[in-house]
């Protein structure tokens, strides 16, 4: 749902400051601990905002950290409004943000391939390195 308007787009940066700083605070839901706001995507309408956040947990604690963050949805939009000074303010779906995970298994991948490739290059320079000795007991004769 990319922020298709100028509008929408600005929007979307004000509400993801707004959000950053309301959940820096603290809600009283213990199962929302530190969270990173990591993107916010505003429809062109915006009566939809999709918030991408990134919890400082393991992914068992990232689902107990969205069912809070969408339990106080509607605390946080008012919040919101009240803030960017909005008649209506988009209504807020939390989504985890598993890019930066894509990207560090993307990043493993890319070292074990270049790992791989360097053993193959190290085997064939030891592979060419034992042809190119002689045998033992035979002498090389020098040309002139």
């Amino acid at each position: 749902m990319p922020s298709a308007t100028p509008r929408a787009a600005r929007v979307a940066t004000q509400v993801q400051r707004s959000l950053a700083l309301l959940l820096r605070r603290g809600l009283r839901d213990p199962r929302v601990g530190n969270v990173t706001v990591t993107t916010v995507n505003v429809a062109p309408d915006l009566t939809v905002a999709r918030v991408h956040v990134l919890p400082f947990a393991s992914a068992q604690a990232g689902e107990e950290t969205l069912a809070g963050l969408r339990s106080a949805a509607g605390y946080l939009r008012g919040e919101v409004a009240r803030e960017l000074r909005l008649r209506r303010a988009p209504r807020l779906e939390f989504v985890l943000d598993v890019e930066l995970e894509q990207a560090h298994h993307v990043t493993e991948l890319i070292e074990r391939a270049v790992r791989a490739d360097r053993e193959v290059d190290q085997a064939r320079a030891e592979r060419e390195r034992h042809l190119e000795r002689p045998a033992s007991g035979t002498r090389r004769r020098r040309t002139s």
